[in-house]
């Protein structure tokens, strides 16, 4: 037996051991990619999780509802003692004979109630319902995703933005230093006056209040994108950037047709629609009957004597049917299927204003990727030729024959056309989400 203790000790041991290496499955660390946020977020954030939840509780409601098919069994006891006259076997729901040339004071009936429902439009409905209650609850959760997976895609791509013009901004900060020492060298050896010294200085000036203002926005969209992903305001982001593979997957195919059943929005309006056809008929046979069978088993106690109530029992039992029909409601039934037939006409302009707009909005999707696509590959180029024509200009005016606001003007377009580089491609790249998601070809399942 101790040997056994020793063992089982050292098994809890070792599992402790493992389970306290094992990573968490909702930890995220080190130089994560855009598809580690997505996974993370489908796991963590609490719209996708409250998006679960939701499903789990339409379930139990759908249970709820079909529970009223399976046999519905009550107890049922009493005990009554008459300190004047006595039980009427009429009132006390007992055989006469039980009763009968008794001097009884004291009765008590145990009994059990059984009733199987054959047809009812309650539960009918629950029936019918719950296909499409559950099928309406999966695309909640599918809506809910792949809003999350757009989210998150935008915000990460803002996040490395402003990261990419904090590293532009601070390449040209370097630039404008070795500038203000060129300048205030060429004026300490007299070859030019105090102007180039001071455009240098203001230029550097307004390049380091740029750098503060782009490191603090970097904070509130690393903020947001925690948000997104339900990550712990404390835990430190490292995004990963690729720019050669953001360029590949820029592009997509323009020519691609809309179908608007493919869009998760529209195929849940129809599963509404569904269940509100189903609510019309629901009021609509509501004039039939309810029908079910029914049993009931009791033991009569009857006595003189509280303390001999229990010693002898008289029992009975009846089975049959029971039979509900609904003959005049105050015109409920009525009103109630006019409201449902309205409901269900609201529905239908529902799927023509939302077929409406997401044509609409595949039509700016398209318009806006098409746009920041060409700029995109317009501005490519300019980075280079940028470039070339900086370290060019900033060589001739070493050698006395540019002058500074030629290096400046220079300097500003190596600048410019290198954060209209990453603008352009990170527009094309949140404009193709836009277009995937028109489309609906953003997929809700995780990677």
């Amino acid at each position: 037996m101790k040997r056994v203790f020793i063992v089982l000790l050292n098994i809890i041991a070792v599992s402790g051991v493992f389970a306290q290496t094992q990573p968490r499955p909702d930890t995220i660390s080190g130089n994560v990619s855009l598809q580690q946020c997505i996974n993370y977020a489908l796991q963590n954030q609490p719209l996708a999780r409250q998006a679960v939840l939701d499903e789990d509780i339409n379930e139990r409601d759908i249970r709820i509802g079909l529970a009223g098919w399976l046999p519905q069994a009550t107890g049922t006891g009493q005990l009554q003692h008459y300190y004047e006259g006595g039980p009427n076997a009429n009132a006390a729901n007992v055989p006469g004979s039980v009763l009968q040339n008794q001097n009884i004071s004291n009765l008590s009936i145990l009994g059990v109630q059984v009733s199987q429902v054959l047809y009812n439009n309650d539960v009918f409905l629950a029936s019918r319902a719950a296909k499409y209650s559950r099928q309406y609850y999966k695309q909640n959760t599918e809506s809910t995703r792949i809003n999350l997976i757009s989210d998150v895609s935008k915000a990460y791509y803002d996040v490395l933005l402003s990261q990419r013009q904090l590293k532009i901004t601070n390449e040209d900060i370097l630039r404008l230093q070795r500038s203000l020492k060129d300048a205030r060298s060429r004026y300490e050896a007299g070859v030019s006056d105090k102007i180039d010294f001071k455009q240098a200085t203001i230029a550097l000036n307004n390049s380091t209040a740029t750098r503060k203002q782009i490191a603090e926005s970097i904070k509130s969209r690393e903020a947001y994108l925690k948000q997104l992903m339900g990550v712990n305001a404390n835990t430190s982001l490292s995004l990963q950037f690729d720019s050669t593979r953001f360029e590949t997957e820029a592009a997509i195919d323009t020519n691609q047709t809309l179908d608007v059943t493919r869009r998760v929005e529209y195929r849940m309006l129809q599963s509404q629609k569904t269940l509100q056809n189903l609510n019309v008929s629901y009021y609509k046979w509501g004039f039939l009957p309810s029908l079910s069978a029914i049993g009931t088993y009791n033991l009569i106690y009857a006595s003189s004597s509280i303390s001999n109530l229990y010693n002898n029992s008289f029992p009975n039992g009846y089975v049959g049917l029971s039979l509900s029909v609904p003959l005049f409601q105050g015109t409920r039934r009525i009103q109630n299927l006019r409201k449902a037939r309205l409901q269900e006409e609201r529905v239908d302009l529902d799927l023509i204003n939302t077929q409406n707009s997401i044509n609409t909005e595949y039509v700016q999707a398209l318009a806006n990727y098409k746009s920041n696509y060409t700029a995109w590959q317009l501005v490519k180029e300019n980075v280079d030729l940028a470039r070339d024509v900086f370290n060019v200009v900033s060589l001739q005016y070493r050698e006395g024959i540019k002058t500074y606001l030629d290096v400046i003007v220079s300097q500003t377009d190596l600048r410019t056309a290198q954060l209209n580089y990453y603008n352009s491609l990170f527009q094309v790249l949140s404009s193709k989400i836009d277009l995937e998601r028109s489309l609906g070809k953003i997929s809700a399942q995780q990677n």
